[in-house]
């Protein structure tokens, strides 16, 4: 079995700032450059048969070229003790929402049952441990009006996911270019 998820990758200049961000805080543990990226849709443990359905549902996806801007800075949750501390990709991409539609209906029809709670599509950039809303509320304000620019969306990536003591270690297994 193989922990999967599917996401969009960043340019490097893109995962550089963000990672530059890192404010060194106690408790917060931000994500490696090499490892940042907005989650699509995540799948859980899946079984090898299962996967090998996934890969031929996912490849059949046709989306066109498009850009997502990077801006803001919040956290999961939103109030009291953080978890995460997040990048936006502001509101009302349709191409975006239209993606990870397809992504779920390409999930569903492999069998799996993805998560269908609201998506808030967001790019982790930290994650939190018993950390205080005031020990990171200086870090937001400050970058609250983040602007990392356009990214183009060429491609999405089915990857596994390997925990670790570090935090997980990704791999991507598979990658859908834009049509």
């Amino acid at each position: 079995m193989k922990r999967l998820f599917v996401a969009l990758d960043l340019p490097d200049s893109v995962t550089n700032l963000l990672a530059e961000m890192n404010p060194h805080l106690p408790g917060v543990r931000w994500v490696r450059a090499d490892q940042v990226h907005l989650t699509l849709s995540f799948f859980g443990n899946v079984t090898p048969l299962v996967e090998e359905r996934l890969r031929d549902k996912l490849a059949a996806v046709r989306f066109p070229r498009f850009f997502l801007p990077i801006i803001g800075v919040g956290t999961f949750p939103a109030k009291g003790k953080p978890n995460v501390i997040w990048a936006g990709v502001g509101d009302g991409h349709p191409q975006l929402f239209h993606l990870h539609k397809r992504v779920v209906e390409a999930a569903l029809a492999s069998g799996l049952e993805p998560d269908l709670r609201a998506w808030h599509p967001h790019v982790t950039l930290a994650r939190c441990r018993d950390v205080a809303p005031q020990t990171i509320r200086r870090f937001v304000k400050d970058h609250a009006d983040l602007g990392a620019g356009l990214i183009p969306v060429e491609s999405f990536s089915l990857y596994s996911s390997v925990p670790g003591p570090l935090g997980s270690v990704y791999n991507r297994e598979l990658e859908i270019r834009a049509s």
